[in-house]
């Protein structure tokens, strides 16, 4: 890890604050999420204390502190999708993948996220799986969306 943080760090100058976020972002692409001891790294390079770096990564959405399950769900929970029944979604998801929104199962095979949006109001209610979308999802669609994933992880 150490090896890809100093690749990393080399594209950006030392003690410039404004490489923060571009250096955050290029860890959680190479990394899949921002490991705690790689915060502290950053802020010593660009002469910031620890816990601003954090700060500045939980103040936005995109950034995770915990690795992702080896498939990802999204459930949005934006109006139009919260109007065509996404929270009877998320319960279902929560029980039948056993893990609660925000978390990875213990095997992490299976991680569940809110978010706000998808971007695809029109195809309310939307579920993201990894990089696919499953548009005007119904209960039935659901179900065999989670078996299916299920049946590959096993």
């Amino acid at each position: 890890m150490k090896e890809l943080l100093a690749k990393i760090l080399s594209k950006y100058p030392a003690g410039k604050k404004e490489g923060l976020l571009p250096i955050l972002q290029e860890i959680q692409k190479q990394q899949g999420f921002l490991p705690e001891e790689l915060l502290s790294e950053v802020g010593k390079y660009l002469n910031l204390p620890a816990n601003k770096v954090h700060g500045v990564a939980a103040f936005y959405d995109q950034f995770r502190f915990r690795p992702l399950g080896q498939t990802h769900f999204k459930i949005c929970r934006g109006t139009a999708c919260h109007l065509y029944g996404s929270s009877n979604y998320l319960s279902e998801l929560e029980k039948q993948l056993k893990v609660k929104a925000g978390g990875t199962s213990r095997d992490r095979k299976f991680s569940l996220e809110i978010t706000n949006c998808l971007g695809a109001c029109e195809s309310a209610p939307v579920l993201q799986v990894n990089d696919k979308y499953y548009p005007h999802v119904t209960p039935e669609e659901l179900a065999k969306i989670i078996r299916s994933f299920k049946e590959k992880t096993e």
